[in-house]
């Protein structure tokens, strides 16, 4: 399969650099604190909230200044401009865990969790055609194709700032170790909630809810449940499924600033109960 070499060289060299951690004189609490407050901006408000489950699957409406405040937020996340992503994860649902799926599980945990990025898949055409035929609602809107095209020049100018004001400890950390967590975390939502976890709904992919991914992504790990109720803004939809980002969610609808927010009802939930 051919190597597809700007994402593969990309992710080498984040993850050599991401060795620099290590290094006693770059480390910090502050920048260990920055880590983690742009992980929650960029990860969980920018990718959870806005590119999946606003953008994605429109599972609730937020005023439109915000939802680019967050989709600039999910840009950081170097996952692709909101295009791209929201492309990507609705050929998933279309397609998931059968040829065509992007990073289905049918291929493997490793092609699920990263291969897919870093090789050609010629199931997949990743292009102008697919992304125009799954996000015309997004590519008719110049903010996010400014996105789409200069999410990587952004970092590097979020690197900028944070290195003047807190020198290359705040770069490694709130860049680096950032992105590189980050990934694993997400992509763990591709390969480990479709391979360990239980199922209480019936879907034909082999998606599960695990409790650790669920953690660790702010409820993006009750991936059976989305898969069974795409458009559901809440994931963990038992009590003692925690949902971070169901909550923050909650939060924006209670000040006014979350609308049309879809969660299924007792009836829709008893309907496709696994057997």
């Amino acid at each position: 399969m051919k190597i597809a070499w700007p994402t593969t060289l990309w992710m080498i060299a984040i993850h050599a650099l991401a060795l620099l951690a290590f290094v006693p004189a770059l480390f910090s609490w502050s920048g260990v604190a920055v880590a983690v407050g742009l992980y929650l901006a960029s990860g969980v408000l920018g990718i959870n909230v806005c590119y999946h489950r606003t953008l994605t699957h429109r599972g609730l409406v937020l005023p439109k200044a915000l939802e680019y405040t967050l989709a600039l937020l999910g840009s950081l996340a170097v996952q692709g401009g909101p295009i791209s992503w929201v492309a990507t994860h609705r050929v998933h649902h279309a397609k998931s865990d059968r040829p065509g799926d992007p990073h289905g599980i049918d291929k493997g945990f490793f092609w699920a969790h990263m291969g897919w990025m870093l090789f050609v898949d010629p199931d997949f055409p990743k292009g102008a055609e697919v992304f125009q035929r799954f996000t015309p609602d997004l590519r008719g809107q110049a903010f996010y194709r400014f996105l789409d095209r200069y999410f990587l020049a952004l970092q590097f100018a979020l690197a900028v700032v944070l290195y003047a004001l807190g020198g290359w400890s705040w770069v490694i950390w709130g860049v680096v170790v950032r992105l590189v967590a980050t990934y694993h975390i997400t992509w763990s939502v591709n390969s480990a909630a479709h391979s360990w976890g239980y199922r209480t709904y019936a879907t034909k992919d082999q998606s599960t809810n695990n409790w650790w991914v669920a953690l660790l992504t702010a409820g993006e790990g009750w991936h059976n449940n989305h898969h069974a109720f795409p458009t559901s803004a809440r994931h963990g939809l038992r009590r003692r499924e925690f949902d971070l980002t169901w909550l923050i969610i909650r939060g924006l609808r209670a000040v006014g600033l979350a609308k049309a927010v879809i969660v299924p009802t007792p009836s829709q939930r008893e309907r496709r109960q696994a057997a």
